[in-house]
């Protein structure tokens, strides 16, 4: 069996489950208050909650850069035969197109193949570890890729957001929904569509909020993986209201929450409740993908 092995940039957030041995995850640079960190490397999440609740100014993330995927790739190539690199959706992030880069140097045996998850945080990390699995399991690159891109198709990620401040910034709500939101309390609910983050709903109150995002996972027949994210460590009161309406709608599944990262928390903002399923990719997978 060939010697395969996952890369991806650190959106993909490993705080819930351990991050697979087979796996090695790039760093984004987070830059706040005009210093530059290496993401889970030179700073922890939650002290980088605590510098962007602090800052005027609004985090950046900057993406590993094609000479840091190239460094990566020739590493690994030595001990592996191929290599699948993950990445947040290129939609929000150059870290796709920077791999793809990286990866034009790697053609033959040592085989790179550079996937866009379309999705970003919790959905994309549940697709490095279904890589990282399937990788122990199959004989072909190509299966992989192809249980991959059926798995993208069923892979969601909703979040309702307190605080709109990151939202206007990064232009995900209009300015005038956005104003008009903070006068009247409105909740954006926010979704990945097409590899973007957009509102695709309002609401007044966490119980408004909660119950929506129980709506959405009531839709789904076969849950392989479900994670509720939150903005802390210690469990949230959204996130205790939610895990109580999950299980008695889904008794037989488990409902784990995890603080989400802070490529993330640059992007929505620091006070959000999120909720990441990943249907069976067993159940719908097309073999003619």
């Amino acid at each position: 069996m060939p010697s395969l092995h996952i890369v991806t940039d650190s959106c993909a957030h490993f705080a819930h489950d351990a991050k697979p041995h087979n796996v090695t995850v790039l760093p984004n640079l987070l830059t706040i208050n005009g210093k530059s960190f290496r993401e889970g490397v030179d700073i922890s999440h939650d002290e980088a909650f605590r510098l962007m609740a602090q800052g005027a100014q609004k985090a950046t993330v900057t993406p590993p850069s094609p000479a840091d995927y190239a460094a990566a790739f020739e590493r690994l190539s030595r001990d592996h035969d191929g290599i699948i690199s993950i990445h947040v959706s290129r939609e929000m992030s150059d870290s796709w197109q920077n791999a793809q880069i990286a990866a034009q140097g790697f053609p033959g045996h040592n085989r790179v193949v550079v996937i866009d998850s379309h999705t970003l945080a919790e959905a994309q990390r549940m697709l490095v570890s279904l890589a990282a699995r399937e990788a122990l399991r199959q004989d072909s690159v190509d299966e992989i890729v192809r249980i991959l891109r059926g798995a993208i198709e069923q892979l969601y990620i909703v979040f309702f957001v307190e605080s709109i401040d990151a939202l206007l910034h990064h232009r995900i709500l209009p300015p005038s929904q956005t104003v008009l939101g903070a006068m009247l309390n409105i909740k954006p609910i926010l979704s990945v569509e097409n590899g973007r983050l957009i509102a695709i709903e309002k609401v007044r109150t966490r119980v408004q909020a909660v119950e929506r995002l129980v709506e959405f996972v009531i839709e789904f027949t076969d849950i392989a993986d479900a994670v509720i994210l939150q903005n802390r460590t210690l469990i949230t009161e959204p996130t205790r209201m939610l895990q109580e309406r999950l299980q008695a709608e889904f008794p037989q599944v488990r409902f784990p929450y995890t603080m989400y990262g802070a490529s993330l928390a640059a992007l929505i903002g620091l006070d959000a409740t999120g909720l990441a399923v990943l249907e069976n990719p067993g159940a719908r997978i097309d073999d003619g993908y």
